[in-house]
């Protein structure tokens, strides 16, 4: 268990557990919602056998697990006892907020049966002392948003993180068999010139240096590429800090297999040496002519790692 992260996130009700939770669902961690406490040793035990491959684990606890918060405190202890990083995030809200919330999500506090709703977040909040006083990380989401929020999460993570990035996928398609419907950003090259019209390059791909030397050694080209990646490095800080885990961009050319081939290939080299982690696909050419780039792909992302 040396090596495993645990972030456990509580918090007052409506607080935004959930999207705190979600947020690191989405760069890698294990995730449980609602775990009862007395279950939490068990788990640890589990991760302890040599099969397992999880190294960050977030939980959720809060009073839907019942009133036994000793039993969290210690199983906090007995987890870092055995050498485990243990973080504790703490979401709150003013009570007005927390009313707010609840109204206009029509969702119930899962304490309030009847009476008073401040009473009942009184007595939440007294239940959740103990935890408030252990954790590490407080944050009050009063007035803010859920973006906000993503992004203060994704702030707390260590930087030593290798998930704390923006995942981007970088895609190659042609025109001819329509836009990817899963693209965030499109960009058209039909502009460059098209090695199609070389009777030497016509059979060949962009995953060909001779196809690869053609295209690049266009003026167009590299005014194209000068001027994408600074869109893009003014671009993609900004995903990453409004808590956007992927994004995909896609480029096309007519036919999916020379021009937009070898500015993918480029573009994922130059955007996995700015530090994203990066895959790259080639919508439009067979299996059999990407299993080349596809080994040259996991050489990269094992350099990179």
């Amino acid at each position: 268990m040396e090596s495993i992260r645990f972030v456990i996130i509580t918090g007052l009700s409506g607080a935004g557990k959930t999207v705190a939770l979600h947020t690191l669902e989405d760069v890698g961690y294990f995730c449980i919602d609602n775990l009862p406490p007395a279950l939490i040793p068990r788990f640890a035990e589990l991760l302890a056998t040599p099969e397992n491959w999880i190294d960050r684990v977030a939980l959720v606890l809060d009073v839907r697990g019942g009133t036994f918060f000793d039993e969290v405190l210690n199983a906090i202890e007995r987890i870092e006892e055995n050498h485990s990083s243990v973080k504790v995030l703490y979401l709150e809200a003013s009570v007005e907020t927390l009313i707010n919330r609840f109204k206009e999500t029509r969702r119930r506090h899962p304490l309030h049966r009847e009476g008073n709703i401040m009473e009942v977040l009184e007595w939440e909040r007294q239940m959740l002392e103990g935890l408030r006083e252990r954790a590490d990380f407080v944050i009050n989401t009063s007035g803010g948003n859920p973006s906000e929020l993503r992004r203060r999460v994704l702030q707390l993570l260590p930087e030593d993180d290798p998930v704390k990035s923006l995942y981007v996928s970088v895609a190659s398609f042609g025109f001819k068999g329509g836009v990817p419907r899963d693209a965030d950003l499109v960009f058209d090259v039909r502009f460059l010139p098209n090695p199609h019209y070389s009777d030497a390059l016509r059979p060949l791909t962009g995953l060909d240096s001779a196809v690869e030397e053609f295209v690049r050694a266009q003026s167009v080209t590299c005014e194209f590429c000068r001027r994408l990646l600074s869109f893009l490095d003014f671009l993609l800080p900004h995903y990453d800090g409004e808590g956007k885990t992927q994004l995909n961009i896609a480029l096309g050319c007519t036919g999916g297999r020379h021009r937009s081939v070898v500015l993918a290939r480029w573009l994922g080299d130059e955007l996995r040496d700015r530090g994203y982690p990066v895959f790259v696909e080639h919508r439009s050419l067979s299996a059999e002519e990407q299993t080349m780039d596809a080994r040259d792909e996991r050489s990269s992302n094992e350099e990179a790692t």
